[in-house]
């Protein structure tokens, strides 16, 4: 299977469980690696025959910019199940980043990974 990745997605959403989270938002990345075969659209140079990216990056941050949520992995899995939903796209790994995470030690960044196929 090949991969067309989407890296460093950025958007403002208002996820969390406290209400600080949920009144001033923060700002989140989302990494993304479709899984999908590109070998027809190479051979006729189309892309109609392969995942438009730029159309998946839009609907990504749609989501991060949409309705709350209270946890990362119900946004990623929100994420995941829009980028299947594309035709071709037969498996989605979804990285999201909360680098303003409310944790109270010093830290780089919180990710939840998941990775869900249409099988």
């Amino acid at each position: 299977m090949d991969r067309v990745a989407l890296r460093g997605l950025r958007a403002r959403g208002h996820h969390g469980v406290f209400p600080k989270e949920r009144e001033e938002g923060q700002t989140f990345l989302v990494d993304i690696v479709l899984g999908l075969d590109t070998r027809p659209a190479a051979a006729d140079d189309d892309l109609a025959k392969t995942v438009h990216y730029g159309i998946v990056a839009e609907e990504v941050v749609a989501v991060v910019e949409g309705e709350p949520v209270n946890l990362v992995e119900t946004l990623a899995e929100r994420i995941a199940q829009v980028c299947l939903k594309h035709e071709g796209v037969q498996e989605v790994e979804v990285c999201v980043h909360k680098p303003d995470a409310p944790i109270t030690v010093p830290f780089d960044d919180v990710t939840v990974t998941i990775i869900r196929s249409r099988v």
